[in-house]
């Protein structure tokens, strides 16, 4: 960093469960109860995936992704609702708009995520900690929805802060515990890396993000080549 320069501090936001916590908003008796929005299960012979899930329907290992059939053999009871784009696009407008005026730069990552750098808005993280709460207290009040924050040093680790403590978290990392938070981590935590990657580095004994760091880089680029070559051409 240049004598003079401004350390970034990047605050990933990312609402919890945001389909089905929007359904669930506009019907409150399904509070309580795990609720599934995706594909039509027609009674366990339905194709297409679980798109989001809440919590209690996490309870019975339902996870976003799942083929939807899978999904009602695990949770048959739960409440199943077809994807409704039009309403949760209309709510992350909400969302978004308010996120907006807390950052100098905006990044909108997905309908529900997004990264505001707030650099020259505060002085430190404890002044990141205290504008994170009220960005949460402000979206929970003005839009009924919980979120989860992260912050951090650049947007990688604010990411996968935002997700350390879910559902309504706030996880703060500084630039000197970077290292020791992303270490002890499951590699599949970090972006693009995917469930077959996973697996290819599960092979080379790399489990973790501190595993994967301190491997020979030499290696572990021939590896990977081949690796991307193979699904490339399959």
């Amino acid at each position: 960093m240049r004598i003079g320069e401004r350390k970034r501090i990047i605050i990933h936001v990312d609402m919890d469960h945001f389909f089905t916590a929007v359904e669930e908003r506009r019907h409150p008796e399904f509070r309580g109860k795990p609720v599934i929005v995706g594909a039509d299960p027609k009674g366990g012979k339905g194709r297409g995936v679980v798109s989001t899930c809440n919590y209690e329907a996490r309870k019975f290992g339902v996870k976003s992704g799942m083929p939807i059939s899978r999904a009602w053999k695990l949770c048959p009871d739960a409440v199943y609702l077809p994807v409704n784009y039009e309403l949760y696009e209309k709510v992350s407008r909400e969302i978004m708009n308010i996120l907006r005026k807390y950052a100098d730069k905006f990044e909108q990552w997905s309908i529900d995520e997004a990264f505001l750098d707030v650099s020259s808005r505060v002085k430190s993280y404890e002044e990141a900690e205290i504008l994170a709460k009220k960005i949460k207290r402000e979206i929970l009040e003005r839009v009924g929805l919980s979120c989860s924050i992260g912050i951090g040093p650049n947007k990688l680790v604010a990411k996968i802060a935002s997700d350390y403590h879910k559902p309504d978290g706030l996880t703060v990392v500084r630039e000197n515990e970077v290292e020791k938070f992303l270490s002890p981590l499951p590699v599949r935590k970090l972006l693009w890396v995917g469930w077959k990657t996973e697996q290819k580095l599960k092979k080379l004994g790399i489990k973790t993000v501190g595993e994967l760091a301190n491997f020979d880089p030499s290696m572990l680029i021939e590896v990977l080549t081949k690796h991307i070559l193979q699904n490339s051409n399959s």
